[in-house]
């Protein structure tokens, strides 16, 4: 995602197995003997699909409202691990697919990795980045780019960058289901920000066109679609043509909004609120850093999830979806803290009280009562950990 342009050297945000034995077989076999040098055919990727199906993981990711991380090359499993004891990250990025990957090498990433992780609570975010707006321009690895050839006397216009498009949801669909990403997951198509002016805005109509047909072509296989994109410039088109009703543009299942603010929300100025709620964003609200958990020190963007029916209110208008999650104390607790946690609590049966604001006996019991759940450590006070376990369930 855009910081890997700065940092090259570390390249890079709940899921499916195919099981093991004859099924992986199955697969891998037909990935070797699909037609070398082009996207898999119709016939070959329906088939990957009808695979993957049979799976017993589940979709990915699924409900889910939390924090998440995205990185250059899959951790191993010790590190996941890891991560997973001491964090309070519960989905993570991980690059499947696309010529334009700097890791393409993803050593770690195997369909027992995809469903260790989905069984042990990990949400998976599958990426592919290929070919780019030719308004990027950035490194070779972006040499492959969308092509912006309008044909005039077509329904279609830019046709080329619609058969491009296309292609890359095959590619991501077939590498999907060879790892075990079955079918109503969300895989995210990775479209790196360029500046919008009116020098380049020759690069706003291939890429809707390259977008539009990734999203239908993804949906016609059984998956979801999601791009991931700078605020200011995929995010915004794709906003832009949501409130201008354009017929010609078929727009994502979800969004990911790339904006750099270091707030954990989903929100930024540069779209519409209206746009893909309830339940369908996420924000990469930091770049690039190093973050160490439980000893182990990776190279990270952190995001922001609401994904599906967690991202809302609940029990009688209470608001669970927030901007932060907070740290609650006997003495120190914001209501709307509170009457989230309390809503949230009782949707898991340890909280039977009234939705106030204030820190009563009764959530004294249900904090207790997850803590112990989710085999944290029992105290009167709410963490950040605590929040990230009972939301990421």
């Amino acid at each position: 995602m855009p910081s890997r342009l700065v940092r090259p050297s570390r390249r890079r945000f709940h899921l499916p197995l195919l099981g093991t034995g004859a099924g992986v077989l199955i697969v891998l076999l037909a990935l070797v003997l699909a037609p070398l040098g082009g996207a898999p055919t119709a016939t070959s990727t329906d088939a990957r699909v009808d695979l993957a199906a049979k799976s017993t993981n589940p979709p990915t990711p699924g409900a889910f409202t939390g924090y998440g991380f995205d990185q250059c090359e899959t951790q191993s499993q010790a590190k996941m691990d890891a991560w997973l004891a001491h964090s309070p990250f519960r989905a993570v990025g991980v690059y499947i697919s696309g010529a334009s990957r700097f890791c393409r090498t993803q050593k770690n990433l195997t369909p027992t990795w995809v469903s260790t992780q989905l069984a042990k609570g990990w949400q998976i975010l599958a990426i592919t980045l290929g070919p780019q707006s030719s308004c990027v321009g950035r490194f070779p690895r972006y040499g492959a780019t969308i092509d912006p050839t309008i044909i005039n006397d077509t329904a279609n216009g830019y046709a080329a960058a619609r058969a491009q498009g296309s292609a890359e949801a095959d590619s991501a669909v077939a590498a999907a289901a060879a790892l075990g990403i079955v079918p109503g997951s969300t895989l995210w198509y990775d479209l790196e920000g360029w500046g919008l002016s009116k020098s380049n805005g020759h690069c706003t109509e291939p890429a809707l066109a390259f977008l539009s047909a990734w999203t239908a072509r993804v949906r016609q296989l059984g998956y979801l679609s999601g791009v991931y994109s700078s605020a200011g410039s995929g995010i915004k088109i794709l906003d832009q043509a949501r409130v201008q009703g354009r017929a010609d543009v078929t727009l994502p299942d979800r969004i990911w909004i790339a904006r750099w603010d270091n707030v954990a929300n989903t929100s930024t100025s540069y779209i519409a609120e209206d746009g893909w709620r309830p339940g369908n964003r996420v924000k990469q609200y930091t770049g690039g850093h190093n973050e160490t958990w439980g000893g182990v020190t990776i190279n990270i963007d952190r995001n922001w999830l609401e994904l599906g029916d967690t991202a809302g209110y609940g029990c009688g208008g209470v608001k669970t979806s927030l901007k932060t999650y907070k740290k609650i104390t006997p003495t120190k607790a914001k209501p709307k803290q509170v009457r989230a946690l309390k809503c949230l609590l009782s949707g898991k049966g340890h909280y039977a009280g009234t939705m106030s604001k204030k820190y009563n006996k009764r959530l004294k019991a249900g904090i207790h009562a997850w803590q112990a759940r989710a085999g944290q450590k029992v105290k009167d006070k709410w963490t950040k950990r605590n929040w990230a376990t009972l939301l990421a369930s």
